[in-house]
């Protein structure tokens, strides 16, 4: 790899309303509970929908892409612009959002002097409407990657879970898992230098991928997307309510939380961590 830094931007790219049973519901949780159908207003939780930009010696990545403007039209909560978005009015029950003016992913990297069309590869961990919802903004960048493992997952559960208008007018390119490394041993290595690895954090959906970023001296940061809801699922071991497979999960939690306890590891990030905020990661 090429002796240069590597920078990354954590974004936050609105926000995603929630039963505290889906991110913390642990390894007993009913699905009734993680969905939040039961779940008073009052106690659901607003969680950030963390997007990360790279600016990589070999090109400009993006990891998700959070909501679709068309979320919040006017930058306010919508509920029918959001059922309209989504394509599911359960879906909204399960994962309202809102996004402020300036926060979809496309601002952002406008607000960056970063066209989305000179965007190398947007990564996408896996197809959750809250990290696919908004490939519309993003859908002139160059390849946009997500595990073929992933795609077939999205067709397995496409009535309740997935709903394929988030890609539909976008192009986008499955991969197939090219070197070994993580918890199920599968992994692909995008520059083929072990600098960007997507690795197979599988449970919570079958094709979800971490994104292990390795600078020149052997650090790295790890960021994990829903393979753990924030710093505390590793720390205290606590599964997510939404799980295709809980002894998966589990195995890819644990992966995570040696990850992120090794020296070298400089930074361990969720997707959806309320004690992140927006910064910036020198490699």
């Amino acid at each position: 790899m090429e002796n240069k830094q590597i920078k990354i931007h954590v974004l936050h790219t609105g926000e995603v309303c929630v039963s505290p049973y889906l991110p913390f519901g642990g390894d007993n949780c009913s699905l009734i509970k993680a969905t939040g159908l039961t779940t008073k207003k009052k106690d659901r939780l607003w969680l950030p929908v963390s997007a990360y930009y790279i600016e990589h010696p070999k090109g400009k990545l993006l990891v998700d892409c959070g909501w679709d403007r068309a979320m919040s039209p006017n930058g306010e909560y919508d509920t029918m612009a959001q059922i309209k978005s989504l394509g599911s009015p359960i879906l909204y029950l399960v994962n309202q959002g809102r996004i402020g003016k300036g926060q979809a992913v496309n601002e952002q990297l406008n607000a960056m002097g970063v066209k989305t069309s000179d965007i190398d590869y947007v990564l996408l961990t896996h197809l959750d409407c809250d990290h696919a919802n908004g490939l519309p903004l993003v859908s002139d960048a160059k390849h946009i990657l997500v595990a073929n493992d992933e795609i077939a997952c999205a067709s397995k559960h496409s009535v309740t879970r997935y709903k394929k208008k988030w890609w539909k007018d976008v192009k986008l390119s499955g991969f197939d898992w090219n070197d070994d490394k993580g918890p199920v041993n599968k992994s692909y290595d995008l520059f083929g230098d072990g600098s960007v690895q997507l690795i197979n954090i599988p449970g919570h959906a079958d094709g979800l991928f971490a994104v292990k970023i390795v600078g020149a001296d052997g650090k790295y940061v790890l960021l994990y997307s829903d393979g753990g809801y924030a710093r505390r699922s590793w720390e205290e071991m606590i599964t997510s309510g939404i799980s295709l497979d809980k002894k998966l999960q589990k195995q890819s939690l644990l992966w995570i939380r040696e990850q992120s306890l090794d020296d070298n590891c400089i930074e361990s990030l969720a997707n959806h961590d309320p004690n992140v905020i927006p910064h910036n990661i020198l490699l």
